[in-house]
């Protein structure tokens, strides 16, 4: 279990354990007690931790399909260039960059004044858009550097996965044999299908225009990667 696959993968699943303990007890709290309140401290820690961790998530699946690419496509540098303290630093990048990026944003929100007749958020859970929709003045600054720090923790990490199974792929294609063609497609399954659901959702939700969007199917789509993907991830890299 000392592969650097295993230990990215320890890391994402302690991601996923702070992910949905953010968001789903919360949310089962609500179900079954109808109690639907939540002070507003809470919930600006609750967007933290949730924007922090789906950004450290988004950093940590790209570079587990840089993992999978090297092993793949470099097999004979794959001990060297993959090692304990390269692992360890793609890992520390995640985190920090994930919980740094959101705390610049909360940083921008700190100087707002919260609107007076503003209460309640059309949402299940803290997100970005109806945090914002709590405070007045100038929030125009505060959109576009969220918007632009999302759109960039979700799109480029995506395309870095992208491009690396777009040569993963080229590579396997070149394999004579079917046997090791399957072998090496099943080594990337799990990880395809959990990157598959989770950012798809996550760029319709935050890249997508909004104006044109249901409140309701925006919702919908936000139960994927927050309760629905982080659900399904044990299972799927159980059966692999």
């Amino acid at each position: 279990l000392h592969t650097p696959m295993y230990f990215l993968l320890c890391h994402f699943s302690l991601l996923e354990i702070g992910y949905t303990s953010n968001i789903v007890p919360q949310l089962l709290r609500s179900f079954l007690k109808g109690r639907e309140a939540i002070s507003l401290a809470c919930c600006l820690l609750q967007f933290y931790m949730f924007a922090s961790l789906a950004a450290a998530e988004c950093l940590l699946l790209s570079a587990m399909s840089y993992d999978r690419y090297l092993a793949i496509c470099r097999p004979l540098h794959y001990p060297a260039l993959m090692s304990t303290w390269w692992c360890g630093c793609l890992a520390a990048g995640a985190w920090f960059s994930g919980f740094s990026f959101s705390a610049l944003t909360l940083a921008l929100a700190a100087p707002l004044p919260l609107c007076p007749g503003r209460r309640e958020i059309d949402h299940y859970f803290c997100d970005f858009a109806p945090v914002v929709g709590l405070f007045c003045g100038d929030r125009g600054v505060l959109w576009g550097a969220g918007v632009s720090i999302s759109g960039f923790l979700t799109l480029a990490p995506f395309l870095l996965i992208v491009t690396s199974y777009a040569f993963i792929l080229r590579t396997v294609l070149r394999i004579p044999s079917g046997r090791g063609r399957h072998k090496a497609f099943s080594t990337c399954s799990s990880h395809l299908s959990v990157v598959g659901v989770f950012y798809g959702t996550l760029i319709v939700v935050y890249v997508a225009p909004t104006d044109h969007m249901a409140p309701l199917l925006r919702k919908a789509f936000s139960v994927l990667y927050t309760v629905f993907t982080p659900m399904a991830n044990p299972i799927i890299y159980s059966l692999k």
